[in-house]
Formats: structure tokens, C-alpha cells, sequence
């Protein structure tokens, strides 16, 4: 069970890099307070500081039950070795992939490691070292705050907002007010999920509602006219997919219109008579779709 250790010597400088989930710690300190704590906490000696990497919910379950003395094993000299070792065991300690990505970003932008260093000292290619890099970097430091303490749902920010990143050009601040006005409310993946579809695609004064905090009023609008493509039949499934796409490519179109990479004669040749048809139909085009938002906000 390795060592014990008072628990008033652990340096918890790295507690930020682990997911909070109160259910779960509640859970742990019920079973610790009939049985103590089985596994040791983990972490690195760095001169006579003992720095906690691993073990942060049974830290603040004794804490809560005045434990005084814990379990405790040496995974190396150093924060680098030390963080090595934990991703290597990843698996056996269940890090997820924000927190394995938390401990990457550390090696490479504080200790200087480099992405090949990395990926040779874990076995892994560098392009797994990068896709995880690339999550941290993506993130400012509020939502980054709000994932690591529990208050908004991981795989509603990994597989809802990032989407709206990628497919529809949202801003990283955008995706922070969001957060900041529906994380800690206890919402469920799928609340957040109409949520997000309303605040970023519906209209200013859904967002503005969401924004000053008032969730009930949007998520009982949406109960009403759900976003789930089950609610809606065949031909309006291939309608809502087409607007989606149609919105895509306006962006796309916009973002690339200005590029002096386009330069070329025959790129200009058949630019032209494209966006000679497209204009020929826009008066036409833009009536319809007037007359369809008309339409959906009166139903």
C-alpha cells in the first residue's frame, strides 16, 4: 500500500489538472469512511516536497473526514518523471482525455518538452501528442476552469460545442459565454444540446435569454418545437440538413471570397458564370427563405 504520509505535507499544485465530479467523490467517501482508503495517493518528491499527482477525490474525502495520515507512492524525482510515469499507466488510473491533454500541455509549454520527446517517452505517435495539444489550445482559460471543476458536462463541450467550432465558424469566445451562462445548473446533455442549437442558430433574443441566466423560458420554447431530428418528419429532416448545409457553405463562402489566392483565369472564368446564376436566383431565393423564417416563428 506504500508508504504513509500526513496529508497536510502534499503539495496539490496540480490539483486543477483533474476532473471534479461531485457524484462520484460522494460515493468514494462513503466507501472510505467504512473502509478506508484502499489504493495510496501517488505523486512525485521534489526535494522534500511531496507534489500530489494522482489521488485528488481521496485527498479531499480524508480531508472531509479529518484523516490525518494516508497512503502514499513515489512515481519519481520530478514533475517530468513523474508525469510520465502516471500517462504511461493511464489506463490502470483512468485518466480521461482532458486530463491526459492537461498533463501534455504541461510537458511541452512549462517543462519544454518537445512533441517528438513526448510521444518517444510514451510509445505513442506524435500525432496522438498533437490531437491533445490541440485540445488544451483550443480552450481559454474560463473554459477550461469550468470543464476541470465539474460545473459544465465534458461530452456535451467534446461532442456539441466543438462542432459548432468546426462546422459553423463559432468563436472560442462565443463557446465561453455560453459556458459561463449554462455550466453549474445542473442541466442534462441533452438540455445543453437544445440549448446550444438555439444560442448559436436562433435568433438574438433566444441568446440574449440564455445570457442573463433565464433557461426555462428557451429550454420550455424548445420542449415545444424540439431540435431532435426524430420530431420532425422525412422531408423536413432533408430540409433542416439542407439549411444546415446551406448556412455552412454561406460561411465558407464569405471566409474565402477575399483570399488573393484567387488569381488564376480559369478560376475567374467559371467564378463568374456560377456566381452569375446564383445571383440571378437570389431575389427569389431570399423571399423564400424570408417567407419560411416567417412561417417556422409563427408556428
Amino acid at each position: 500500500m506504500g508508504n504513509q504520509i500526513e496529508l497536510s505535507q502534499l503539495d496539490l499544485r496540480f490539483e486543477g489538472f483533474r476532473m471534479k465530479n461531485r457524484g462520484l467523490e460522494d460515493k468514494l467517501l462513503a466507501s472510505i469512511a467504512q473502509r478506508g482508503i484502499q489504493e495510496p495517493l501517488e505523486g512525485v518528491q521534489v526535494g522534500s516536497v511531496p507534489i500530489l499527482l494522482n489521488g485528488f477525490k481521496r485527498h479531499r474525502c480524508a480531508r472531509r473526514l479529518q484523516i490525518q495520515r494516508v497512503p502514499y507512492a513515489c512515481l519519481g524525482s520530478d514533475e517530468v518523471s513523474g508525469i510520465i510515469n502516471l500517462l504511461r499507466l493511464s489506463n490502470t488510473r483512468a485518466l480521461s482525455l482532458l486530463e491526459e491533454a492537461r498533463f501534455i500541455d504541461e510537458l511541452k509549454n512549462v517543462q519544454g518538452m518537445t512533441v517528438a520527446q513526448i510521444a518517444a517517452e510514451l510509445c505513442r505517435s506524435k500525432a496522438w501528442v498533437s490531437m491533445r495539444l490541440g485540445l488544451m489550445s483550443e480552450m481559454t482559460p474560463v473554459i477550461r476552469e469550468k470543464l476541470f471543476a465539474g460545473a459544465f458536462p465534458v461530452y456535451s463541450y467534446m461532442y456539441t460545442l466543438r462542432q459548432f467550432m468546426r462546422m459553423n465558424g463559432v468563436k472560442r469566445e462565443q463557446i465561453e459565454q455560453f459556458i459561463g451562462a449554462v455550466g453549474g445548473n445542473n442541466l442534462s446533455v441533452r438540455e445543453v444540446e437544445q440549448l446550444a442549437h438555439g444560442f448559436f442558430r436562433g435568433p438574438e433574443s433566444f441568446r440574449q435569454e440564455i445570457l442573463q441566466g433565464n433557461l426555462a423560458l428557451p429550454l420550455q420554447q424548445l420542449r415545444q418545437a424540439p431540435l431532435d431530428p426524430d420530431g420532425c418528419s422525412e422531408f423536413e429532416r432533408v430540409l433542416i440538413h439542407d439549411l444546415e448545409i446551406l448556412q455552412k457553405y454561406m460561411q465558407r463562402t464569405m471566409g474565402k471570397a477575399q483570399d488573393p489566392r484567387l488569381k488564376s483565369q480559369p478560376f475567374y472564368a467559371q467564378c463568374h458564370l456560377l456566381c452569375g446564376g446564383i445571383l440571378s436566383r437570389a431575389g427569389a431565393f431570399l423571399q423564400t427563405l424570408r417567407q419560411l423564417h416567417d412561417r417556422s416563428g409563427k408556428a
